[in-house]
């Protein structure tokens, strides 16, 4: 998936950017998802993908690609922000391995 792949209309784009510029909407997310993604109106396709942490799908679905590893982020962490940290194995495979096959 590439920039050409992004759809501009997915709610999740917006979701994943303010939070990362928001650590209370981060906060509140990693303690009521449903219903921060209920504010944000996703569809139930992007709440399935963001509960099962599918990067793949997310991608699939259109989120910005700068957005994917912000995301894995999300989920993992990034207090080991290094291509060894969970975040960017996670990352690597659901998106680098996967487009490799």
């Amino acid at each position: 998936m590439g920039i050409r792949d992004i759809n501009r209309l997915l709610k999740t784009n917006r979701l994943i950017f303010d939070m990362r510029r928001d650590v209370t909407l981060l906060r509140r997310f990693q303690s009521d998802m449903e219903a921060v993604m209920e504010e944000y109106g996703l569809t139930e396709e992007e709440k399935e993908a963001l509960r099962a942490r599918d990067l793949t799908r997310l991608s699939e679905m259109g989120v910005h690609p700068y957005m994917v590893p912000q995301t894995s982020r999300l989920f993992y962490g990034s207090a080991h922000n290094s291509n060894d940290s969970e975040a960017a194995q996670k990352y690597k495979a659901a998106i680098v391995d996967e487009a490799a096959k």
